[in-house]
């Protein structure tokens, strides 16, 4: 028989130990959602790509990164994030790449309570008149941002009149509505619009209309490889004037199918995909050397919407040992922790400044655009 003396002293050594080992916390699970395949295919594998990249330990706890792939269809997408939530258990959700699947899947993490961090453009994802969007966030510059950095180029090169064609979704609607607003303040009339769906192989009729309403300049309402469409049949039947696209087709794969007949296209991009053109006193020129210099020495060549998905990573980064002492991953405690600290985040990304607040879910400010043209297959910054 042990004497009690040694049984006390065994129980005293073991409880002295458990309480100067760390706590065997459970998992962070971040679920991330985005288009792999379908028409925005071009945009989500370089996100796909840059989750790769990152590290599977955040302030000393493991992280299990669960990528869903949603085809580019926005049911898929609202599928995958009840997956991640009912199945796997997540703390935070990554994505969805594109506006409609995003906004599709704001009440599904609002009801569990699970922050979002979403890799689409529309500012409606993260409008705070909406109480829903407290669990949401956003990576990329809002299309309101975006399109003012088009108007002052448009105004600057003596455009009175501009025709419009966008997608027939959520991000085409949002680009339009965003144009019809930023125009009128600058004096320019919106003189014809179409719109078409981001599967559509022809764009024939539109064009036709949009040319015989004879604007200076028209812009492009669309995301990925299916932005090429019409304006290779703008170039075809003869447009003249000056063409402008949305930072959704910052990527490779749209300078490959656009051609030649993107050259001298306009657009805003972020900092981090023309990074080696800005000033030495520009901040964000050595947060997008960081984030290109790890992508193209795996993947080739960069592209903005991975951008996006590194600069949700910083934010978790960042966020994340706040939310520990809020409480364990897994626990509503740590998700509710996580939200706050999101909040209260002040980053610097590869495409910009965060600063977010209550009333700001994306953060980003004129420091995260750039106005390049297309010359020759590659981006150049207009001075």
């Amino acid at each position: 028989m042990i004497p009690k003396q040694s049984r006390r002293a065994g129980v005293a050594l073991a409880l002295a130990a458990s309480l100067a080992a760390p706590l065997a916390w459970a998992d962070i699970n971040v679920g991330v959602v985005l288009s792999a395949t379908g028409p925005a295919a071009s945009l989500g594998i370089p996100e796909k790509n840059t989750i790769e990249l990152l590290p599977t330990a955040i302030a000393g706890q493991k992280v299990n990164w669960i990528v869903l792939d949603d085809g580019s269809d926005t049911t898929k997408a609202v599928t995958n994030a009840r997956k991640l939530i009912a199945e796997d258990k997540v703390d935070v959700i990554v994505g969805s790449t594109i506006t409609p699947a995003s906004l599709a899947m704001i009440d599904v993490a609002a009801e569990a309570g699970v922050p979002m961090i979403s890799m689409a453009a529309s500012a409606k994802i993260v409008d705070p008149a909406n109480p829903k969007t407290k669990w949401i966030f956003k990576t990329p510059q809002n299309d309101s941002l975006m399109a003012d950095a088009i108007v002052a180029s448009m105004k600057a090169n003596g455009v009175k009149t501009v025709g419009y064609i966008g997608f027939a979704d959520a991000y085409g609607d949002g680009w339009l509505g965003e144009m019809q607003r930023s125009t009128k303040a600058a004096g320019i009339e919106i003189v014809a619009t179409e719109k078409y769906n981001r599967t559509d192989s022809s764009v024939t009729g539109q064009v036709l209309k949009l040319v015989a309403a004879k604007p200076d300049a028209i812009l492009i309402g669309a995301a990925g490889t299916p932005g090429a469409t019409p304006q290779k049949e703008l170039v075809a039947r003869g447009y003249k004037g000056k063409i402008y696209q949305t930072h959704g087709v910052a990527n490779p794969d749209f300078l490959r199918v656009v051609g030649k007949d993107g050259d001298g296209t306009l657009l805003p991009v972020g900092p981090m995909l023309v990074y080696e053109q800005l000033p030495d006193t520009n901040p964000l020129k050595k947060t997008g050397h960081d984030y290109v210099s790890k992508y193209e020495e795996k993947f080739g060549t960069r592209s903005t919407f991975g951008g996006h998905a590194w600069d949700a990573y910083q934010l978790l980064a960042q966020a994340i040992p706040a939310a520990l002492k809020a409480g364990q991953p897994g626990t509503a405690a740590f998700r509710t922790g996580l939200r706050d600290a999101l909040e209260k985040d002040d980053v610097a990304g590869a495409h910009g400044v965060f600063v977010m607040s209550p009333g700001n879910h994306n953060g980003l400010d004129e420091r995260a655009r750039v106005m390049v043209r297309i010359q020759d297959g590659k981006w150049v910054v207009v001075k």
